[in-house]
């Protein structure tokens, strides 16, 4: 608890009464002879909406004469928001208690309110006399009960650190001796790295920010503990002596690493300096360049040109180079510099890395259950890294480096896969069947099923990750979808009404049929009629219905955003998937037993564009990106199948991964793993059963915000993260939760430095976000 949330809870305890022989208090009154706290109201009023001032008339600061105050207390004032569970307390600055008391001699400003001394209360020690600071610090009576010396310096210094005080932890005032050394300590912020870093990044402006005293401590802390001086020396060079971090700037380089984006002007300080090697010794290995983000921008073009050479590869060369590349650039990712987003491509790296060492493993073998096996395994991760690495970037420069990269190895495993699918399914037939051999759909009570349209395997398994990681319990069952890919047909196939449903013959554009009336599903009007008569509740976007029957529900167009964006549905993909999973457990909390997620269909995404195939216009009466309908009679050499909702009627579907539209960087409805393999899950509040992990936390060492751990036992696939309430992943107060190393130990950095000093939780989370282990901690490291 902080000091200024101590002295809340003992203001507001004056309002406390008896209610079986009293009335509540009409106001609180807080009078304050000498004005000791009146530069810290502003402070206060933040937390305290109830508090008033006596003052000159300023509603918005909440600040009026004495009449004013008392219609605040009849709530006769129109432009003033009281709450309503809360007695409103009236700050009187310049008068004291006596002066209330003291009726006849009473002040005239002061008049209208000495009778809300007996309509209220006067907030006082217990002796009766006003509260002034030493006295709330030192009384355990209503007070904090603190050790404080009683010197003129020592007032005088407490007084102008009131401010800073506040925010100090109630926790380590307790059993310490504080003096004038402490509140001056306090006055220049008691941090003398964080007053460094500040300088160096504010420049003139943080001297203008702090008095004449002020400045003199910390440049004599600068010269003692840094060996520099700002007078003499400036800020170009502790901008450099900050790149080089050799002897005691060491910590001061760890701490502006831990929250390098508190301090934005520090790496345009930095580009002034001039690096003490030059950049031509950047390239032959060596020295201490990290703190340079001119090193870094020279290892980024490096790297882009690395990435733009990989089109002119084979794509068993291409792997190799990128595995050698991942190799090369991977240690920056925990550098200062990613975490300021200056080094993309060293993030999308890691994602490309993924990319080779999966398209490694061609699926282009075996049974169409091998091949379901090899993508569901692992063979998604290929899509995964795709769409990650391209969310990386935000330069046209970058997004043509990392273009380049995919097709180098993409494109070829993609239609390797497609193709072989194709095959086994032009021998063998479509393992999706058709509407005649699938069975209706059967759901509970309780149950809700929600479509998202465009859900694709990958994002599925994202998806998946993010519900597991809230404690909620998530089934999967791989489902191939319709025939054609696309949502006219896929969409109906899911609902629970399908068996009402048909095609007919003369349909060309892929939408089915009520099969009683014959009318068109499309526009979606007669979907929802058949699912309402169905006995089916259709839950508009924020509607949680009667969760005692059963419900359809749409959220989340991921097509949509495919067809309008291209690649750029990757830098949205992760907020659509939040707002799914947010939408879900709103579902779960309003006590739907299970949600049930469905989807149409996948997609293919290759920036860039897909390869083109020709389908000349005149023989098709309508034509999607991957799908046509061919006319009757046209003869054609594009393979023909099936349609999901009508076996006698036919259409064409796209070799490969190619596309009948020339540009389309996103389409859907063809043949292929990622079209037409999907995940169905099946999500409840139910908890998953961790599994038994034999792990110990051995050691724990705090430096400054970074927490670094190591473990014994099992903790292969290990994650930590810190909390203040070990089961709820909302409460992390890391920057980045980070797996564990393969020697057992992890770091993380805490976000505020607010947090020091905070009781907190270290845990270990398993792959599916599970707490398989915790300890206590103090964020810092100091003691409870």
């Amino acid at each position: 608890m902080r000091v200024i949330e101590h002295f809340i809870k003992k203001i507001r305890q004056a309002a406390v009464y008896n209610p079986d022989v009293q009335v509540a208090p009409a106001c609180i009154l807080w009078p304050d002879i000498d004005r000791q706290w009146e530069a810290v109201i502003p402070n206060l009023q933040n937390e305290l909406p109830e508090l008033f001032v006596l003052g000159d008339y300023n509603p918005e600061k909440r600040s009026g004469p004495a009449i004013w105050l008392r219609c605040v207390v009849a709530d006769k004032v129109d432009d003033v928001d009281l709450p309503c569970d809360r007695t409103p307390i009236f700050y009187l600055p310049g008068f004291s208690r006596q002066d209330l008391r003291a009726v006849e001699s009473c002040p005239d400003q002061l008049k209208p309110l000495v009778s809300l001394q007996y309509l209220g209360v006067i907030w006082s020690q217990v002796n009766a006399k006003d509260w002034t600071i030493l006295a709330f610090l030192k009384s355990d009576q209503g007070g904090m009960g603190l050790d404080v010396a009683l010197d003129n310096d020592t007032k005088n210094a407490m007084q102008m650190a009131l401010c800073p005080l506040l925010d100090e932890e109630v926790e380590l005032l307790k059993g310490k001796r504080i003096d004038k050394d402490y509140f001056n300590a306090l006055l220049t912020g008691g941090d003398p790295v964080r007053d460094l870093l500040q300088w160096l990044d504010h420049g003139d402006t943080f001297r203008a920010e702090h008095d004449e005293n002020e400045w003199k401590a910390f440049v004599e802390l600068c010269k003692s503990q840094f060996a520099f001086d700002p007078e003499k020396d400036g800020v170009i060079v502790g901008a450099t002596k900050l790149a080089c971090h050799e002897g005691s700037w060491s910590p001061v380089w760890d701490r502006y690493r831990e929250a390098p984006k508190r301090y934005p002007n520090i790496p345009a300080q930095i580009r002034k300096c001039k690096p003490p090697n030059g950049t031509i010794q950047w390239h032959l290995g060596g020295g201490k360049f990290d703190g340079w983000p001119q090193w870094n921008e020279t290892q980024e073009s490096k790297l882009r040109t690395d990435l733009s050479t990989l089109e002119s590869m084979p794509s068993h060369e291409a792997r190799k180079k990128l595995t050698e590349l991942e190799s090369q650039h991977k240690s920056r990712r925990s550098m200062v510099w990613m975490e300021l987003g200056e080094a993309p491509l060293a993030r999308a790296m890691e994602h490309l890395s993924v990319l080779a060492s999966t398209t490694n493993t061609a699926l282009a073998a075996g049974s169409v259950d091998d091949l379901m096996a090899g993508y569901t395994n692992a063979g998604w991760r290929a899509d995964d890294a795709v769409m990650k690495a391209l969310a990386c970037v935000e330069k046209e420069e970058d997004f043509e480096a990392i273009k380049k990269a995919i097709q180098s190895i993409y494109i070829t495993w993609a239609e390797e896969s497609a193709r072989y699918l194709q095959k086994i399914v032009e021998k063998s037939g479509y393992p999706g069947g058709s509407a005649s051999s699938c069975k209706t759909l059967q759901y509970k009570d309780r149950e809700c099923v929600l479509f998202v349209d465009g859900l694709r395997f990958d994002t599925a398994k994202r998806l998946v990750e993010m519900l597991a990681s809230q404690e909620y319990k998530v089934e999967e069952k791989t489902v191939w979808s319709a025939l054609p890919s696309i949502t006219a047909t896929g969409k109906p196939a899911v609902t629970p009404v399908r068996d009402k449903i048909k095609g007919e013959d003369s349909n060309t554009d892929f939408e089915p049929v009520v099969a009683e009336t014959g009318q068109s599903l499309k526009g979606g009007y007669h979907l929802k009629k058949l699912l309402i008569d169905g006995g089916w509740e259709i839950l508009e976007r924020s509607s949680n219905g009667n969760v005692n029957g059963r419900a359809w529900c749409e959220f989340g167009n991921i097509d949509h955003d495919g067809h309008d964006r291209g690649w750029k549905l990757s830098k949205h993909l992760e907020s659509t998937l939040s707002e799914i999973q947010d939408r879900v457990i709103r579902l779960l909390k309003a006590g739907w037993k299970s949600v049930h997620i469905v989807t149409d269909h996948g997609w293919l995404l290759l920036p860039g564009g897909l390869p083109k195939i020709d389908l000349p216009s005149a023989l098709v009466e309508s034509k999607w990106g991957r799908c046509a309908s061919i006319k009757p009679g046209a003869t054609t050499n594009e393979r023909l199948y099936p349609w999901y909702w009508n076996s006698n009627q036919y259409f064409a579907l796209a070799d490969g991964i190619s596309c009948f539209r020339n540009g389309m960087e996103y389409a859907h409805g063809g043949l292929s793993l990622q079209e037409c393999l999907t995940l169905e899950l099946n999500v409840s509040s139910g908890v998953s059963k961790v599994s038994a992990v034999s792990v110990e936390l051995t050691d724990i060492v705090w430096k400054g915000l970074r927490c670094t751990i190591a473990v014994d036992g099992e903790f292969s696939g290990l994650s930590l993260d810190i909390r203040t309430q070990p089961g709820d992943s909302f409460s992390s107060v890391v920057l980045k939760v980070n797996p564990l190393k393969d020697n057992g130990t992890a770091s993380v950095v805490v976000e505020s430095e607010e947090l020091e000093g905070v009781s907190a939780t270290i845990v270990l989370l398993n792959s599916n976000g599970e707490l398989v282990a915790q300890t206590d901690t103090v964020i810092g490291g100091g003691k409870e």
